[in-house]
C-alpha cells in the first residue's frame, strides 16, 4: 500500500486546513492510520491516530480541543481537520499506517508512511 498525503498549504493563525490521506492498495492487514508532523529544527511527534477496525480515534494532547480526525473506509482514506491554527502547527504533516495489532503511537509501530504535507501557519 502507499499514501499519499494532501491539502497542506499556507494559512493566517487561527485559520482552518483539512488534510487528506489517501490509501493506495489494499489496508488489510493495517489496523491503524495515523498523522504524525515534524516541525523545522523538531522531532518527529505524533498528532492522531484512527483505528481501522472500530473507528476508535486519539489525538495528542496538543491539538486535541483544535484538531479532528476521522478515516472513510469506501475512499481508504483518513482526513485531519484542523481549527485555530498558530505557529506552533508549523510543519510537515506525514500520515502512516500500522500493522501493528496492539496500538500504539509510536513512530516505530508505523509500516507505512507518506511523502508529508507543508502546513504554514503565518500572517
Amino acid at each position: 500500500v502507499q499514501l499519499q498525503a494532501s491539502g497542506g498549504g499556507l494559512v493566517q493563525p487561527g485559520g482552518s486546513l483539512r488534510l487528506s490521506c489517501a490509501a493506495s492498495g489494499s489496508l488489510h492487514g493495517y489496523y491503524a492510520l495515523a498523522w504524525f508532523r515534524q516541525g523545522p529544527g523538531k522531532e518527529r511527534e505524533f498528532v492522531g491516530i484512527v483505528s481501522l477496525g472500530r473507528g476508535n480515534s486519539y489525538l495528542a494532547d496538543s491539538v486535541r480541543d483544535r484538531f479532528a480526525i476521522a478515516r472513510n473506509d469506501a475512499s481508504r482514506a483518513t482526513y485531519l481537520e484542523m481549527k485555530n491554527l498558530n505557529s506552533e502547527d508549523t510543519a510537515v504533516y506525514y500520515c502512516a499506517a500500522s500493522s501493528a495489532a496492539t496500538p500504539s503511537i509510536a513512530a516505530t509501530a508505523f509500516d507505512v508512511w507518506g511523502q508529508g504535507t507543508q502546513v504554514t501557519v503565518s500572517s
